[in-house]
C-alpha cells in the first residue's frame, strides 16, 4: 500500500494494520458515500481508494452488483479477450474471476461496494441460494493462503455493519475500519477547499458550523456562486443606488435586477431612472459579506434538513422557544438544572452529568420542562424519534446511523421521550433478541466519558421501573430528578400564572385572591390539567362577552368545579411512588414523601405494583 502522506488517519489505520499482517480482507464502514480530503483536493471515497492502492498494486478492481467489474489499474496480461474472463456476467462468476486473480495474481487490490448487496445480513434460511453462496465465497477468501501470500487485499464497502452478514463481520480473520464523520480539521480544510477566497477566521467559524455535515455536503453549500449570480448581485447593488433611498428600494430593486439582466448599466440607468445624475452611496454590504451572510443562513437550514434526511426521520431537530421564565413552579428542579446548563456553557465539563432522566406521571410537564432546559443550554437539540424496524438488523442500523451523527455534531443534547419504549426491555421476548443488542449499545456509548459536557441524554419516562437498571446507573443517567403533581396551592397558583403567560391569555386575575375556588380544588392534578382548565376558562370569557374579552375571576372559579379530568388514581399514585424511588435527591421531593422511610415506600409500592404494574 501506499506510504503514509497526508492521508485520513482510518487510511492510515488500515495502511499499518495491513503491513502488519493482521488480515488481507477489510470491512470500510460508516461515512463511505462521502468525498475523502486528501491534500489539495476531495475525491469520492473509491477514486481515494483506487489511488491510495495503485502506489504499491499491479492490479486494482472495483466490483458491485450494478456495474460488474471495472478494472481502474489492469493486469500485464495480452491474452485476447481477457474482457471476457476477468468480467463474465453474472454474479457467481465475477466472484469466482475475482478469486482466480487474487489466488492466481500477485499486488492485487480488489474494492467491492455495496457489499451488503452481496452478502447481506440476517437468517440464511430466509436468504436466496446466491446470497449464501456469495457470503459462503467472502468467507472463504479469508482463509485461502494464496491472497496473502500474493500480497493481494479485499476491501468491502458497507454502510452499515449490521446490514452485512454477521460470517463476515465476525470473523476474525476480517478486519474492521470505521471511516467517521469528518472532524473539525477535515472540516475546515473542506471549507477552504470550497472556496478558497474564504480567510482563515471564516474557515475556521464554518469549520465550527458545519459539525455533523458530510464533506460533499460543505462542499454543495460553500461553493461560491455562479457568475450570473455575483452579476446579479451587483446589478441589484447598481439600481438600489438609482433608486436613492425610498423605503421599498431593495425590494424593487431585486426584482428589476432580474428583469434587466441582459442589459448594460447605461441602458439601465437610461430605463429605470435617465434623469439621475448622481447615485446614491453604494449598500454598505459587499458581494463577499453577502456570501457569508447567505451561507450562514444556508448552513444552518440546510445542516437540519440534512441531518433529518441522513438518519430517514429518526430524529427531529427542535429550537425551543421558551426557557424557564414560562416554567412554573418547581423552583428546586429549575435551580438543579440552571447550575447544569451555567457548567456546559462555561464548558465545566467535569460537573456536566453524563445523564438526565425525568420521572413522574404523564401531564407533570416533563417534555416542556426538557425543552426549557435545552434553551438554557444554547446547544443544538435533537429529539430521538422511533428508531425500531420490523425488518431484521434494520433497528440496529438505525441506531448506528443516530449515534454517528450525535458524535459527529459533537456539542448537543439528545432528548429521549417515553424513554420506556425507545430502549425497549433486556428480555427481548419476542423480538429476536433486538432490545437487548439496542440496550447494550446505547448503554455503550452512553457510558464513554470522552462525551461528557458535550452530549448530554436527557430521557423521560412515567414508567422508570420499565427500563434496564443499568440504564440508571451512575455513569449513564446519573441524575434523577422527580416530577410530581403539585401539592399545594402556592405550587398551582405558580404553574397557573407560567401557563396564562405562555398561552397569552389575557387576564389580570390574582390567583391568590380566588386560592378557595381554584387552586386548592386543583391540588394534586397534573400541569396538563391545570392548563386545561385555564383554557377552558378562556373559552367561556369568549362565549359570553366576546373573543378580546379578559377572563375574570368567576371564568376560573366556574372552570375548576367544571373539569372533570379522566384519572386511574392507583396508577398516578405509583408512577408518583416510582417517580419519589428514583430521585437522585431528597431535596427535590415535596414534604410528603420527603419524610417517607425506605420501608414504607417499599411495602407501598409492593401493594400498588401487584395491583396496577401491569397497566399502561
Amino acid at each position: 500500500m501506499a506510504d503514509s502522506k497526508q492521508i485520513p488517519a482510518w487510511a492510515e489505520e488500515l495502511r499499518r494494520r495491513y503491513l502488519r499482517g493482521e488480515s488481507s480482507i477489510f470491512v470500510l464502514h460508516g461515512n463511505v458515500f462521502d468525498d475523502v480530503v486528501e491534500k489539495d483536493r476531495m475525491v469520492p471515497l473509491a477514486d481515494f481508494l483506487t489511488a491510495f492502492l495503485a502506489e504499491s498494486k499491479d492490479t486494482v478492481a472495483i466490483f458491485n452488483l450494478a456495474t460488474g467489474i471495472r478494472y481502474t489499474k489492469r493486469p500485464k496480461d495480452p491474452v485476447s479477450g481477457l474482457e471476457e474472463i476477468l468480467n463474465p456476467p453474472g454474479r457467481d462468476k465475477q466472484l469466482a474471476a475475482l478469486e482466480r486473480i487474487l489466488t492466481t495474481g500477485k499486488k492485487v487490490a480488489v474494492i467491492i461496494e455495496y457489499a451488503e448487496a452481496i452478502a447481506p445480513g440476517g437468517d440464511p434460511s430466509f436468504q436466496a441460494d446466491a446470497d449464501r453462496a456469495s457470503i459462503i465465497t467472502l468467507h472463504r477468501w479469508s482463509f485461502l493462503p494464496g491472497i496473502e501470500k500474493g500480497d493481494n487485499v479485499v476491501l468491502l464497502i458497507a454502510e452499515n455493519l449490521s446490514e452485512l452478514s454477521p460470517k463476515i463481520v465476525s470473523n476474525p480473520k476480517v478486519a474492521v475500519v470505521d471511516i467517521p464523520m469528518p472532524d473539525r480539521e477535515t472540516r475546515r480544510r473542506a471549507t477552504q477547499l470550497s472556496d478558497p477566497t474564504l480567510t482563515a477566521k471564516d474557515a475556521e467559524r464554518f469549520a465550527e458550523v458545519t459539525a455533523g455535515l458530510k464533506v460533499s455536503q460543505i462542499s454543495s453549500i460553500l461553493s461560491p456562486p455562479p457568475q450570473s449570480e455575483a452579476d446579479s448581485f451587483d446589478r441589484e447593488a447598481f439600481i438600489t443606488g438609482l433608486l436613492g433611498g425610498s423605503e421599498d428600494a431593495a425590494a424593487r430593486a431585486h426584482k428589476l435586477a432580474i428583469l434587466t439582466a441582459n442589459l448594460s448599466r447605461e441602458e439601465i440607468k437610461n430605463l429605470i431612472a435617465p434623469t439621475v445624475k448622481e447615485l446614491a452611496p453604494a449598500p454598505a454590504e459587499t458581494p463577499a459579506d453577502r456570501a457569508r451572510r447567505e451561507a450562514d443562513i444556508l448552513i444552518s437550514k440546510r445542516k437540519r434538513e440534512i441531518l433529518e434526511r441522513e438518519c430517514f426521520g429518526l430524529v427531529e431537530f427542535i429550537t425551543p422557544e421558551h426557557g424557564f421564565d414560562v416554567v412554573g413552579g418547581m423552583e428546586e428542579i429549575k435551580k438543579d438544572l440552571l447550575v447544569v446548563a451555567e457548567n456546559i456553557r462555561e464548558a465545566r465539563r467535569s460537573r456536566v452529568p453524563m445523564g438526565i432522566l425525568f420521572t413522574g406521571p404523564m401531564g407533570t410537564g416533563k417534555t416542556f420542562v426538557a425543552e426549557a432546559f435545552a434553551k438554557e443550554c444554547g446547544l443544538p437539540t435533537i429529539k430521538l424519534k422511533n428508531f425500531r424496524s420490523k425488518w431484521v438488523g434494520a433497528t440496529e442500523g438505525n441506531l448506528e446511523k443516530i449515534l454517528s451523527v450525535i458524535k459527529a455534531i459533537g456539542q448537543v443534547i439528545v432528548i429521549i421521550d417515553e424513554g420506556d419504549r425507545a430502549f425497549g426491555n433486556t428480555d427481548g421476548e419476542g423480538d429476536g433478541g433486538t432490545s437487548s443488542r439496542v440496550i447494550a449499545r446505547i448503554k455503550e456509548f452512553m457510558s464513554d466519558t470522552s462525551n461528557r459536557g458535550r452530549i448530554l441524554f436527557v430521557a423521560m419516562t412515567n414508567r422508570p421501573d420499565k427500563l434496564d437498571v443499568d440504564l440508571k446507573r451512575a455513569g449513564r443517567l446519573d441524575r434523577k430528578i422527580p416530577f410530581l403533581y403539585s401539592q399545594t396551592a402556592e405550587e398551582v397558583e405558580g404553574v397557573a400564572r407560567a401557563l396564562v403567560k405562555k398561552n397569552r391569555i389575557k387576564t389580570d386575575v390574582d390567583f391568590t385572591a380566588i386560592r378557595e375556588g381554584f387552586s386548592t380544588r386543583l391540588i394534586g392534578y397534573s400541569n396538563a390539567d391545570v392548563e386545561a382548565v385555564i383554557l377552558m376558562a378562556n373559552d367561556d370569557a369568549a362565549r359570553e362577552t366576546g373573543g378580546e374579552a379578559p377572563v375574570l375571576p368567576e371564568h376560573f372559579v366556574k372552570a375548576a368545579h367544571d373539569y372533570f379530568p379522566s384519572r386511574d388514581v392507583e396508577l398516578l399514585e405509583y408512577m408518583e411512588l416510582l417517580a419519589v424511588f428514583e430521585a437522585s435527591s431528597r431535596r427535590l421531593l415535596p414534604p410528603k414523601y420527603a419524610g417517607m422511610s425506605p420501608e414504607e415506600l417499599d411495602t407501598r409500592l409492593r401493594l400498588l405494583r401487584a395491583t396496577v404494574g401491569s397497566r399502561r
